[in-house]
């Protein structure tokens, strides 16, 4: 079976950063031979509406066969709201915690994502881990 990974925005921005690409091109050519099931959010999809041109043609590019598009439910955005009342991360950060959201309820086997602020940063991640198993969440 294969993998499914949820992508955050910041990898898409990646592909063309000096500090990412080196790291991102190659997940991108594993997705584009079909090597994972892609989980794409509308999240990501709005977040990238201002992206410049060639961060937006990658999406393009996707497969749609192997491609799974996830909307925002009542669960994900009750999920992302428990993370901030318990202060994982402030506030300002819900849509940060849509995505972690997202990729937790529809059981991703991995969230890609250059955000070390508040996605991929052991402490958030140990919160956000809480908030899971204290709703009996888990993957």
């Amino acid at each position: 079976m294969k993998q499914r990974i949820y992508l955050d925005t910041s990898v898409f921005g990646g592909y063309y950063d000096d500090e990412f690409e080196e790291f991102t091109k190659p997940l991108f050519e594993r997705i584009k031979n079909n090597n994972y099931i892609l989980l794409f959010s509308t999240v990501t999809q709005d977040e990238l509406e201002n992206a410049p041109k060639e961060v937006k043609e990658l999406v393009l590019h996707l497969k749609a066969a192997f491609t799974e598009y996830l909307e925002p439910s009542d669960e994900a955005v009750d999920l992302a709201m428990e993370y901030i009342a318990e202060k994982v991360v402030g506030q300002t950060s819900f849509t940060d915690c849509l995505h972690i959201a997202l990729a937790t309820i529809n059981h991703a086997d991995f969230l890609v994502s250059w955000n070390f602020k508040n996605i991929v940063n052991i402490i958030r991640i140990m919160g956000y881990n809480s908030v899971n198993i204290r709703k009996g969440i888990s993957n």
